[in-house]
């Protein structure tokens, strides 16, 4: 790999015009951070701990279900990863996979991609303070109603508040949270070592379901899990050295996901061999189960804390494409300031997390699924990205290039794109009642924005 280039700071894109060698605006006030604070955030945004997906043992059977989260992302997140790592590589800029598909494929391309990912993330930031509400009405059931919403609304305040402090803030929260994770994990990981009585990837299937529904059910899971994986780009103008940071981040992070979704569940159904029982949240029952009281609480508040993960994260990555679109005319300009003091867009944080907190006094756990077309398309777009650029730019210098050549990067956008037509082939009914209503939002919200701000399409 050659050296990188000194441009972790560039924030804005090139035009579809523009040539990779065209120096773009800096803003050298944003604050930077280096590769552990990066890898916690990113972690915490696409895992966070083995919490939320236990329910892929009971639809799909254990030993489909260990394939499923082993294997499908070589198929679905790495090729994203690796579309990601090259794109940057040659466009390193703030707001990242937006402004790549921008700059591939004009401005109307580039406005769906941003839109489509701030409006659906809003389904999926409120759900995370949402989740935490339902985790402490266990203990505390008065927590319903107003009071149940007001608890939701302050937590994404609070993790608003401290993403509007500084991404150093956030990064320093996210290590001491993925530690906080790790410790019951890792202990529960111990106990079972010594407890093992099952086979854990047995039985293969649920003996008397149809093949169809079971592959369907445990292939949409193990997506969810792995998806957002672009994600990480939005940030590039906040990163350290960040063509070399970048592509570390990216390589730590999907075998850490890998072993975080599969090893506690399976040794776990080693010890248990009850896998007819697992639910949404089963882990923190089944570390009770195997460990005593002290390790169910533990696990109990590792989950607490690794919602809490999730929810800090996805502020941060999200927000920056808001601020981006608006410094680049496709929002009103005041939204993309950046604040002086703190160096975050504090106002693209304050206003995304008004929308949160609206959302949060609906039944939104119940809409989230809608959320995943707009990920499908927003990663779709990214990955074309890649190929489009190599055909405007092949000369551009690149210090990443996706393996195999044209083969592999035919592969790398093939791949994901058979998962994606399966998991939207197997969608729920509500998701294709109102999925496409979402997507159908961003065509309308251009012509609009577009006519109030006069924006000029780029020339492709």
């Amino acid at each position: 790999m050659s050296p990188t280039r000194p441009m972790a700071n560039i924030t804005s894109p090139p035009t579809a015009t523009a040539t990779a060698t065209q120096k773009p605006k800096l803003q050298p006030q944003l604050r930077q951070i280096g590769f552990l604070p990066l890898l916690a955030l990113f972690y915490g945004y696409t895992a966070g701990g083995p919490f939320g997906y236990e329910e892929i043992f009971l639809g799909s059977g254990p030993g489909m279900a260990l394939v499923f989260l082993t294997f499908v992302p070589f198929f679905w997140s790495i090729p994203i990863s690796l579309a990601a790592a090259e794109l940057n590589s040659v466009l390193p800029v703030q707001g990242g996979f937006y402004r790549w598909v921008r700059t591939a494929f004009g401005d109307f391309w580039g406005f769906q991609c941003g839109w489509w990912n701030w409006t659906g993330t809003f389904l999926l930031n409120s759900v995370y303070g949402v989740m935490l509400m339902d985790y402490l009405h266990d203990y505390f059931p008065w927590l319903t109603g107003h009071w149940h919403w007001l608890g939701a609304a302050l937590t994404l305040c609070f993790f608003a508040y401290l993403n509007i402090r500084g991404i150093q803030i956030a990064g320093g929260l996210a290590i001491f949270l993925q530690f906080v994770i790790f410790i019951p994990v890792a202990w529960l990981c111990l106990v079972s070592l010594l407890h093992w009585h099952y086979n854990p990837v047995l039985p293969f299937v649920p003996p008397g379901k149809p093949l169809g529904s079971v592959f369907g059910k445990g292939l949409a899971l193990a997506m969810w899990n792995y998806a957002g994986y672009e994600q990480l780009s939005t940030v590039i103008g906040e990163i350290k050295d960040a063509n070399k940071t970048f592509i570390r981040v990216l390589a730590w992070n999907t075998p850490m996901n890998i072993l975080t979704f599969t090893l506690p569940a399976s040794l776990a159904l080693a010890v248990l061999g009850n896998w007819q029982m697992w639910q949404t949240g089963y882990i923190v029952t089944a570390a009770g189960m195997i460990g005593g009281t002290a390790l169910g609480l533990a696990m109990l508040i590792a989950s607490i804390v690794g919602t809490a993960s999730l929810c800090n994260s996805t502020i941060l990555y999200t927000t920056r494409i808001p601020a981006t679109m608006a410094d680049d005319g496709y929002l009103p300009e005041w939204l993309g300031k950046i604040h002086p003091r703190y160096r975050t867009p504090a106002r693209a944080i304050a206003i995304s997390t008004v929308v949160y907190c609206l959302l949060a006094g609906t039944n939104v756990v119940d809409l989230v699924n809608i959320y995943i077309w707009t990920r499908i398309a927003t990663s779709m777009l990214t990955l074309l990205s890649a190929w489009q650029l190599r055909r405007k730019l092949p000369d551009a210098p690149r210090t990443f290039r996706i393996p195999g050549g044209a083969i592999g990067l035919a592969a790398a956008i093939l791949f994901p794109a058979i998962l994606c037509a399966v998991k939207i082939y197997y969608s729920e009914p509500y998701v294709f009642r109102y999925s496409p209503l979402l997507l159908a939002s961003g065509p309308v919200a251009y012509l609009l924005l577009r006519k109030q701000f006069r924006l000029n399409a780029a020339k492709v």
